[in-house]
């Protein structure tokens, strides 16, 4: 049985996210706070932790860098706040996932479901493009000799890249391969992971491998 850490100061956000996650068969724990969720993620792992950003004391950003320091479990972040702006900076704490409240439960399971499958094990395969080369099974990135520490989510994106070389892929295309749901057009999600993706592929000066194709997508390219 899978297990869900959910953290929330609102105790009826907690009640119908472990009602509803029990119910779909997930072993789940509850937190009402930044502290009290480090100390139970501590004490045994969970598969996956869904994150409220605004809590008193220690807010959802700061629990998940502290979090992503210690494991790569997939972090889903639960947010009224929702701008571009917001969206960065959880996803820059090291969060995988970022939904915005109100949300809809099935959406959220979704979500939940399509972090749970990048856990399984996989048989190993190694894709290669320049010097980039990417493993399935221990989902080391390198480029050259430097290892990229990538989250879950931008793993998946570059998996697809490097499973289409030189070919233009759309939009709609990414959002299905990589986050498995119609995402509500909420299009500046792939803008602002491929940006993530970028600077770290980028770093030290090397060569843009990921390019734009305006109105359309984007291509793995020299």
């Amino acid at each position: 049985m899978q297990r869900i850490l959910v953290v929330d100061d609102d105790p009826e956000i907690l009640s119908l996210l472990k009602r509803g996650l029990s119910y779909e068969g997930y072993a789940v724990e509850t937190a009402s706070s930044g502290t009290e969720a480090l100390t139970k993620a501590r004490e045994r792992e969970p598969d996956l932790v869904i994150l409220d950003i605004m809590m008193p004391g220690m807010d959802g950003i700061e629990v998940s860098k502290r979090l992503r320091q210690a494991s790569d479990m997939p972090i889903l972040m639960l947010t009224a706040k929702g701008t571009v702006a917001d969206r960065v900076t959880g996803l820059d704490s090291g969060a995988d996932d970022y939904l915005v409240k109100p949300f809809a439960f099935d959406e959220l399971l979704a979500r939940v479901r399509a972090l749970l499958r990048r856990r399984q094990p996989r048989e190993r395969e190694v894709l290669r493009f320049a010097d980039l080369t990417l493993d399935t099974a221990t989902r080391e990135v390198k480029r050259g000799n430097d290892i990229i520490q990538l989250t879950a989510q931008e793993f998946d994106l570059l998996e697809l890249f490097l499973r289409h070389p030189r070919q233009v892929l759309k939009r709609d295309l990414i959002y299905e391969r990589v986050w498995g749901y119609d995402f509500g057009g909420e299009s500046n999600v792939i803008e602002v992971y491929v940006r993530y993706l970028r600077s770290k592929l980028e770093a030290g000066g090397r060569t843009r491998l990921i390019h734009t194709v305006r109105g359309v997508g984007y291509v793995l390219k020299e």
